[in-house]
């Protein structure tokens, strides 16, 4: 037996037959010391539910368990998985939830009362999605009203080093925009490839982020999002010539947004990106 007095994840692995399945971007953590550090990567959890996505065989939930989670919710949408899952439910009566679903068509707020922590060993192919989907759905009525204290969450080495970029830097893009806007983003720690079964191609990396009380500067979200996606779309160009797309003039409003009209998207900070959205929603009231 384990420490938390279950069978090593191996054991429930064979146990159950289960295979890492490529449709849903698996690769499972077997290493309890390494699933409970994530766990306290997170903060506090002893006082506020946590919500896993992809659990697998529940390396991250029984380390989020003996790091004194009130509460695990788990979603998972492969069904092979859920017998594991309830082994782990039965050893901590009333402190895991077991949810079988697509973590994308799902509200994590609509889980749990407010507020919460999200701690995953996010599947590769929907980590980017389910991120960006989550700080956009935390706007209320034009206003930021973040119910989440933070998002601990494991990606590829590469995507992490998109959500905490800063501008200047060459993996700096929109990812990186909407967190430093919304949040602080750090990279806390890289996993090697080796930590996982079976062995993924690239290093991983834990990213933790914390909700600003209030976005960095003042912009209309619907606006910075158009606005980002055409700077970036085609980030070779300068963004006299990118930015024609959802401006009549464009080299008036770097002007008077004091951005030189030959920098490329990859140049310009944060608080700039957000005077541009302001200037473009008054070209057009």
């Amino acid at each position: 037996m384990s420490e938390d007095g279950l069978p090593p994840l191996r054991d429930v692995i064979a146990h159950h037959q289960l295979r890492a399945d490529k449709r849903f971007g698996q690769n499972f953590i077997l290493d309890l010391n390494l699933t409970r550090r994530i766990a306290r990567t997170a903060g506090d959890i002893a006082n506020c539910d946590v919500i896993e996505i992809g659990p697998g065989p529940g390396g991250l939930t029984r380390g989020l368990l003996m790091e004194g989670a009130r509460k695990v919710i788990a979603i998972e949408a492969d069904r092979r998985f859920l017998p594991a899952l309830e082994e782990i439910a039965a050893h901590y009566p009333g402190r895991v939830e077991i949810i079988q679903g697509d973590a994308l068509k799902i509200d994590p707020a609509s889980l749990t009362d407010a507020p919460y922590r999200i701690v995953s060993n996010l599947p590769y192919n929907v980590a980017t999605p389910l991120i960006i989907d989550w700080l956009q759905s935390a706007w209320q009525d034009g206003c930021w009203q973040p119910k989440f204290l933070s998002l601990t969450l494991m990606f590829q080495k590469e995507v992490a080093q998109r959500l905490v970029a800063k501008h200047k830097q060459r993996v700096y893009g929109r990812l990186g925009v909407l967190a430093g806007w919304l949040t602080y983003a750090d990279l806390v720690f890289e996993v090697d490839r080796q930590a996982f079964v079976p062995p993924p191609k690239v290093t991983s990396a834990i990213v933790q982020v914390t909700p600003r009380a209030q976005p960095l500067a003042e912009a209309n979200p619907k606006t910075f999002e158009k606005l980002t996606a055409a700077a970036f779309g085609q980030r070779r160009k300068m963004l006299r010539a990118s930015l024609k797309q959802i401006c009549l003039d464009p080299h008036d409003l770097l002007a008077r947004a004091g951005i030189d009209e030959t920098a490329r998207a990859e140049e310009i900070s944060v608080e700039a990106f957000c005077t541009l959205a302001r200037l473009l929603d008054e070209a057009v009231s």
